[in-house]
């Protein structure tokens, strides 16, 4: 892979603009992202823990931006380097360009995630896997569909919505690269479990042909036969910023609600930040906030820093595929982010607050599909009851309008972009009033 073609500035709509000197075209992918109504959603959708009534914590809109700040450091310090080595480059491209990139696609890396958080994910999967009626589903899907529609992928979802033309986000080649932290389908032969970009899949089969586009403009290095594809280098660092964002700041979120004290957050924290924590300093401060704010950002600070020293150090095996790991499971402050992690998914990710709203977010979303998928199973075969009829009636044309007779495997997907791109309020509201715990007033 080389740099020149990775970092295109083709849009998939073939379509050129006029040259301005007030933002480049990366810069015109931020701004269309944070403009789109996916990104909007996020900001009533949960990050770890339902939204409290005293103290704020992080839900998906402000996890989405800090993502995307840090991201935009991490690009602008790596972009510095690679410039630097490849003289070819200069002048044809800035760092502000690696940083704009890393920037948008770190901004949009969660507008495919459902309600209620990664549980979300889990109760759609589960209602496929086990709801009987899969067994009337199945027979009218092929292989790879069926793949899709029983593992439902938060990456595939949100690179759908980028590239549905209902909202005309139109990115450029290069950010679509980078947010697609899993470039290959649900269903492939051969796993390799020790590449990280295998892990989970980045298309479902409605966009597979839109993503080889993608990966042939990039000129992402294919695996053998199989729709499987290298990342695009700067995929890692969208992954890295990802990771600082919800080690450090879920953990924030957990000294903030009393879920881990601030001596132990300070006891995980210290050794990222070092020789450059000051005691004293710290201690002057009077508020928890306060101290936690500075916790945070020297970290995240000292994570940044690694972070781009690994990925350069690894540019050229990332550029010719061989390289294939998290960036932050190298760095020198790894194991302080595998503690921090462990203590998180004891304390935090399964405290009582967390599994309450889980197990919620599985009743919601199993009631939803419950009734919107049989609806929709009886509009594609002809064979609706009156009930069917009416819930069809009941939803907005923005689903209703894109709904085919005789295309299953479409109008799953149609559903699914309705309920996957709820936020929590709209999915509990829709759920009382299907289940009559809640009626209309006039």
């Amino acid at each position: 892979m080389n740099w020149q073609q990775l970092l295109s500035s083709n849009r998939t709509d073939s379509t050129t603009e006029s040259a301005k000197p007030d933002r480049s075209e990366f810069e015109k992918d931020f701004d269309r992202i944070i403009f789109s109504l996916p990104f909007r959603r996020l900001q009533d959708k949960t990050q770890v823990f339902p939204l409290p009534e005293d103290d704020f914590v992080h839900n998906r809109l402000t996890h989405s931006l800090e993502v995307s700040s840090v991201g935009r450091s991490l690009g602008k310090l790596a972009g510095e380097e690679i410039i630097a080595r490849h003289k070819d480059l200069s002048g044809q491209v800035s760092a502000s360009d690696f940083g704009a990139i890393i920037s948008a696609a770190s901004l949009a890396h969660d507008v495919g995630n459902p309600p209620f958080g990664h549980s979300g994910e889990n109760a759609i999967s589960d209602f496929f896997k086990f709801n009987p009626i899969l067994e009337e589903l199945k027979p009218s899907l092929n292989e790879s569909e069926w793949a899709d529609i029983i593992n439902f992928e938060g990456n595939a979802q949100g690179f759908r919505l980028i590239n549905q033309s209902l909202y005309g986000l139109k990115l450029t080649y290069a950010t679509l690269g980078a947010f697609t932290k899993y470039p290959r389908q649900s269903l492939i032969n051969n796993k390799d479990k020790g590449r990280a970009s295998q892990k989970k899949y980045g298309f479902y089969q409605s966009e597979k042909e839109i993503f080889t586009l993608v990966a042939n403009q990039l000129g992402l290095l294919q695996q053998d036969s199989e729709p499987i594809w290298n990342r695009h280098p700067l995929a890692f660092l969208v992954e890295a910023a990802d990771d600082i964002c919800y080690h450090i700041i879920d953990l924030e979120d957990g000294c903030t609600l009393g879920l881990v004290s601030l001596e132990e957050s300070v006891a995980l924290l210290k050794p990222i930040i070092g020789h450059k924590f000051d005691e004293k300093k710290f201690n002057a401060k009077e508020s928890q906030h306060e101290k936690l704010g500075i916790l945070r950002a020297m970290a995240i600070n000292e994570l940044i820093g690694q972070t781009v020293e690994v990925f350069i150090d690894h540019e050229t095996a990332i550029l010719n595929g061989s390289f294939d790991k998290p960036l932050t499971s190298l760095i020198s402050s790894a194991k302080a982010m595998s503690d921090i992690k462990l203590l998180s998914i004891e304390r935090i990710y399964r405290a009582q607050l967390v599994l309450e709203k889980e197990i919620a977010g599985f009743e919601v979303i199993h009631g939803l599909l419950g009734a919107l998928i049989k609806a929709v199973l009886g509009f594609t075969t002809g064979r609706s009851s009156n009930h069917d009829k009416t819930l069809m009636r009941s939803l907005p044309q923005n689903v209703t309008h894109y709904l085919l007779p005789d295309k299953l495997y479409h109008n799953l997907r149609v559903v699914l972009d309705f309920v996957s791109g709820m936020t929590d309020s709209h999915a509990l509201t829709m759920y009382r009033k299907l289940k009559g715990m809640s009626l209309p007033s006039w």
